[in-house]
């Protein structure tokens, strides 16, 4: 298995993408330590990796609240005997998208770019703070095609998702002299996620506005990548628990593109 024995915490664990990862980590052999915000939701994941005879622990937690996460942190940390090996930032939330500069507000702009900046800082600073002390460790974090995309209408993703991958190359910089990698998964809509995630208000709106259902929108993305399809949680998840396993130990700084040829590296 390729996490056997390693100990790691999703952060947005409630999540679809989260919830995904953590079901691949637990099949794996990861210990998983859920932490989000939607206590049902996570129990739901949680039942589903004891099911499947995984070993899981949750906790619900706000990961803008930097005391918290370190609490957190420290308590999965002494849980697993100092092993907190793996760290994922997998929450998303609502957002204004579609609005262009001169009709959005300070506020619209700032949502995202405060939540995914604070909530990267908060969560690689509070397990990279256990990670140090044994000299490995993995950090991911999540972004989108957006870092890269000219508008208009989503200036506060844009912004948050080249924030994001700015931060992983700078942290894979100041971390890797203590044995700790740290990534991002840049991945384009996923159609399978839409309906479980903060993305059904964020599409809905922007289908709404151009006149197509969802799934017409996401039909429209598709075409406009080389493979003419969208990736899947699944692949998402495989990925996450390929890029946190000692296979790719060589790996740290990168942003792994799951864009099914969106972008082009």
């Amino acid at each position: 298995m390729l996490l056997e024995s390693k100990n790691a915490v999703i952060y947005g664990g409630s999540g679809a993408i989260g919830g995904a990862v953590a079901r691949v980590f637990a099949r794996e052999g990861a210990r998983v330590f859920l932490a989000g915000r939607n206590p049902a939701k996570q129990a739901a994941v949680a039942r589903d990796i004891h099911a499947a005879g995984g070993r899981t622990e949750s906790a619900e937690l706000d990961v803008l609240e930097a005391g918290a996460v370190e609490a957190h942190a420290a308590a999965v940390a002494a849980a697993a005997g100092g092993h907190l090996d793996i760290a994922v930032n997998a929450i998303g939330i609502a957002h204004v998208q579609g609005v262009p500069l001169l009709d959005l507000s300070v506020g619209d702009f700032f949502l995202p770019v405060d939540v995914y900046v604070r909530s990267t800082f908060i969560t690689a600073k509070a397990a990279a703070k256990h990670m140090v002390a044994r000299k490995t460790g993995v950090i991911i974090n999540l972004t989108t095609p957006a870092a890269q995309m000219p508008g208009p209408g989503f200036l506060g993703h844009n912004a948050a998702a080249g924030a994001v991958e700015a931060m992983t190359r700078h942290l894979a910089g100041e971390l890797g002299d203590s044995g700790i990698r740290v990534l991002c998964l840049r991945s384009h809509a996923i159609p399978d996620a839409v309906e479980h995630s903060h993305s059904r208000i964020v599409f809905g709106e922007a289908a709404a506005k151009a006149g197509v259902s969802i799934p017409q929108m996401l039909q429209g993305a598709a075409q406009a990548t080389l493979l003419k399809r969208l990736p899947s949680l699944q692949q998402v998840a495989e990925m996450a628990a390929f890029m946190a396993s000692d296979k790719a130990d060589a790996t740290t700084g990168a942003i792994i593109n799951l864009t099914s040829g969106f972008l082009l590296d």
